[in-house]
């Protein structure tokens, strides 16, 4: 038996004594891994510079501060999130009791990215515990040294039957997804993503993808252009712009073309100095193949700002490419990198074209003073999330679902949305062995007063949904009943035993 199946067959095993079901043991974890952020913050902020290049300032702002918020909010929410939910009643069951109740999915695979190798593994993992689940934690092999000390780590923290942490390449990988689960949460490509809903399918496993895509911004040219290019600037080259969500390409008019170029080349300045290079706060491309495929990638396109590179250090510095079309290399794939192209479009009508002949992104950037051409971008194209005048920052926002569509991915978490995701929502009704004239009506054979009884209730049912949808102006039923009969109701009423 591979070391896989083990580790799931231990999960399993663990999951179905109940042992992880109880809110007390669910906090717990969640406090445990709050615990292990808290005192492992060196070896975390270590781990990320040896693999991203990134500062300890950096990884505090991107990684470990986001996901102790959103464990603190699950430790404090999870009473209400996991509580019965009532739901409205028909006639039919206003007397019953009608709920949805969330309850575990059982075992999660969770499948992290190597970008953000901290947060967007862990962070689905505060999902899992909070709705109950086991769950094996798989971290990317590409960000191996994050990979290696999470492996050394956290089962110090975690219960290590029900979270254990299986590292390993692709062949691990595949040896995971042969086996069963109840769920699989996934972030990364497209194209693997394809791979491991494939993988899912033979189990009929439900999946969350957290993929990515080619994000556009478009930038009208009668908003505050300074202001717009100091935010792309930032949301594009943090983390070297390996960043799910950084603005992928920019949509602007000729005429503002230059001013975009020049002021983005300000911000670079100002942000990582004349030489992003020595920079402390400007990181590294994760390794030699991501370098030489975005060196490929600038192929054909004109460098307005940057460009420079240095293979040994998997350095690029931040990148501005014009003279760009929907043609170029560049615009083939998602960048993942620190290269922006700019497309010139007529204005926002081709902007809206340009968008909508491409596959749905996974955000959608609009910098605009016009509320009016926002909320035209908004009703007129599709995508996981639309950001008006800013960058990256619904990423913070927990009461936002975080997710996909189409091509960018499907499922959502962050916050009650990931608790929803990794939760079976069942539902719950529970009647009493009585009123049972009431409920001669469904029994056979329909005649007599049955069916006129039959014919009242769908009536009121169809009445009630029209009283719903344009304000309370139904009549009301006879004192003390529950079911609406009265009087004037006589064949409900004579049946009516509430």
């Amino acid at each position: 038996m591979s070391r896989e199946q083990l580790a799931v067959q231990r999960a399993r095993k663990s999951f179905q004594t109940g042992k992880s079901k109880p809110l007390e043991y669910r906090i717990h974890q969640l406090k445990s891994l709050l615990r292990f952020i808290t005192e492992r913050r060196r070896d975390i902020a270590d781990a990320v510079k040896k693999d991203l290049g990134k500062s300890a300032n950096g990884t505090e702002l991107f990684e470990t501060l986001g996901l102790e918020g959103e464990i603190k909010l699950a430790i404090g929410k999870l009473a209400e999130w996991a509580a019965p939910r009532p739901v409205e009643k028909n006639l039919l069951t206003i007397s019953d009791e009608v709920y949805v109740q969330p309850e575990p999915l059982g075992v999660v695979l969770i499948i992290g990215a190597w970008n953000y190798p901290w947060v967007l593994t862990l962070q689905p993992l505060v999902a899992a515990i909070a709705a109950g689940n086991a769950a094996i934690i798989k971290p990317s092999e590409v960000s191996s040294n994050s990979s290696k000390v999470m492996e050394e780590l956290l089962p110090q923290y975690l219960d290590k039957d029900l979270f254990p942490v299986v590292t390993g390449g692709v062949s691990e990988t595949q040896e995971l997804l042969k086996q069963r689960f109840d769920h699989v949460f996934y972030t990364g490509s497209s194209s693997v993503g394809r791979i491991v809903m494939e993988a899912a399918a033979r189990h009929l496993t439900p999946v969350t993808l957290e993929l990515g895509g080619k994000s556009p911004c478009y930038i009208d040219k009668n908003c505050d252009i300074s202001m717009a290019c100091r935010r792309i600037t930032w949301g594009k080259f943090v983390n070297c712009g390996q960043t799910c969500i950084a603005p992928d390409f920019v949509l602007c008019e000729p005429s503002i073309q230059s001013r975009v170029v020049e002021e983005i080349k300000k911000c670079i300045k100002e942000f990582y100095t004349e030489n992003p290079e020595t920079f402390e706060d400007y990181g590294r491309i994760i390794n030699q193949h991501h370098f030489k495929r975005l060196m490929g990638l600038m192929e054909g396109s004109t460098v307005a700002v940057g460009g420079g590179s240095n293979e040994s250090q998997c350095y690029i510095a931040p990148t501005v490419l014009q003279d760009v079309t929907g043609e170029s290399k560049v615009m083939k794939e998602e960048i993942f990198g620190p290269l922006l192209p700019i497309i010139t479009v007529s204005g926002v009508d081709e902007a809206i074209q340009f968008i909508n002949e491409r596959e749905k992104p996974l955000v959608l950037y609009v910098f605009s003073n016009n509320n009016k051409l926002i909320k035209r971008v908004i009703a007129e194209t599709s995508s996981g999330a639309l950001l008006a005048n800013d960058c990256l920052v619904h990423f913070t926002v927990s009461a936002l679902p975080f997710g996909g569509v189409g091509n960018s991915g499907m499922g959502c978490y962050h916050g009650l949305h990931g608790f929803n995701q990794l939760s079976h929502l069942r539902s719950c009704l529970i009647k009493q062995l009585k009123m049972e004239a009431f409920n001669n009506m469904r029994y056979p054979p329909p005649h007599g007063q049955k069916a006129g009884l039959g014919t009242l209730l769908s009536a009121q049912a169809a009445e009630r949904g029209s009283a719903a949808a344009h304000g309370p102006a139904g009549r009301a039923g006879r004192p003390g009943s529950v079911c609406g009969a009265g009087p004037d109701n006589e064949v409900l009423y004579n049946h009516c035993q509430c």
